[in-house]
């Protein structure tokens, strides 16, 4: 079971991850896919990711333009990983 939980947290670290760059290209000026399988990968990507993200920034204010709830997102896993794994 703390496999399992581990490689949970790790997937998930992943995604994070992933969102994070894509925000980034996207400021670069990359546009998101309109549709296709890069659009049901770029849904698929912010539904997973979405509602661990959502309640913690109803926590953590924004700081200007930065949403600082996937740092935040970043240290639970960074604990929890330290805790169980």
């Amino acid at each position: 079971m703390e496999g399992l939980v581990c490689l949970a947290l790790s997937i998930f670290w992943l995604l994070l991850l992933a969102r994070v760059v894509l925000s980034w290209l996207e400021l670069a000026g990359l546009r998101r896919p309109v549709d296709g399988p890069m659009r049901s990968a770029y849904d698929l990507l912010m539904g997973a990711t979405e509602p661990v993200l959502r309640p913690l920034r109803r926590i953590v204010p924004p700081a200007g333009m930065f949403d600082l709830s996937i740092v935040v997102a970043f240290v639970i896993i960074f604990v929890l990983q330290l805790a169980i794994c």
